[in-house]
């Protein structure tokens, strides 16, 4: 309890002797609750002038630093030492006071990463800021893979594992965790790593970290293959329907999404008559063209589609 409080705490009214008082901080009143006397005339509401409703908007609005992220290894708390060597009034440091602050900086600069495990956390969590911004992704799925990338090296987890690999297992599970629409493949590329150890990373964390990741909608990846393709609206539209009704009938269960939106995009292409090939689709789906004839000849047998080639 503070000093205010304690003060405040043993005021009582000079009228009935009532403690039970009310503090408007709008007026600056205290009035007693019993008998309505106004105790004091004085008080001041030490709190921010400005309203937040929960507590995303309350830090948010705090005015006193930067706000806590958990993409730098110490979350955003350090302090650092300018490069202009200059003192608080503008003018020039002379030699011996920049030699001084020189080394100032240099052991500052030093104690900010001390240990091999923050040294570890500092390279790896620019890592995945490099791979977020290549992939341009939003700033939740950033911090979601910097949270799961923190508990990775504290269940000591990243041993035998390449840093690169691992950091691309956690931004490819954040997107699967914020549904934001990346494959493997696109992560893989980003990290400069192959497809086969982002895969495999992504499954020895799976296992381990017992966390549920939500099933790929195929849904999700047809906007991005119609704004690929430079598709009309109807085209997505028609190819939203086909993905529909193939999910009612299960045609997806076993199947990759990618390769099923991949195929209702191109009948979709095919029925409005803005024709692509399936070598074009493949490409921006990262699938092969084999799977994309065998999801097309499944969806129009099951679904009675017919289409003039």
């Amino acid at each position: 309890m503070t000093r205010r409080e304690e003060r405040e705490r043993i005021l009582v009214c000079s009228e009935c002797g009532s403690t039970e008082l009310i503090r408007d901080y709008e007026v600056g009143e205290i009035v007693c609750a019993n008998c309505g006397y106004v105790i004091s005339t004085s008080i001041f509401d030490q709190g921010p002038e400005w309203r937040a409703f929960d507590e995303e908007q309350r830090e948010r609005r705090t005015r006193v630093g930067a706000p806590l992220t958990w993409t730098i290894h110490d979350k955003g708390l350090s302090t650092i030492i300018d490069w202009h060597d200059r003192d608080i009034y503008g003018r020039k440091l002379k030699p011996v006071e920049k030699a001084k602050v020189y080394r100032l900086r240099k052991w500052h600069r030093r104690s900010k990463v001390s240990g091999a495990t923050e040294r570890n956390l500092a390279y790896a969590l620019s890592e995945l800021t490099k791979v977020a911004y290549k992939l341009n992704l939003p700033k939740n799925v950033l911090e979601t893979a910097s949270v799961l990338y923190r508990r990775i090296v504290k269940q000591r987890l990243i041993r035998g594992r390449s840093i690169q690999g691992v950091a691309a297992a956690s931004i490819y599970m954040a997107c699967r965790q914020c549904n934001v629409v990346r494959t493997l493949e696109e992560v893989a590329r980003a990290a400069h790593i192959s497809k086969k150890e982002g895969g495999r990373n992504y499954r020895f964390l799976l296992r381990k970290l017992s966390i549920k990741v939500p099933p790929v909608d195929p849904k999700s990846y047809v906007s991005k293959f119609i704004s690929q393709l430079s598709l009309s609206g109807d085209a997505e539209e028609i190819a939203m329907r086909i993905l529909k009704r193939a999910i009612e009938l299960r045609l997806t269960c076993g199947r990759g999404p990618a390769g099923i939106a991949a195929a209702a995009t191109y009948i979709a292409s095919l029925l409005t008559d803005e024709r692509r090939t399936q070598g074009e689709i493949a490409k921006g789906a990262h699938v092969t063209e084999v799977t994309i004839r065998n999801r097309y000849k499944e969806l129009i047998q099951r679904l009675n589609i017919r289409v003039e080639l």
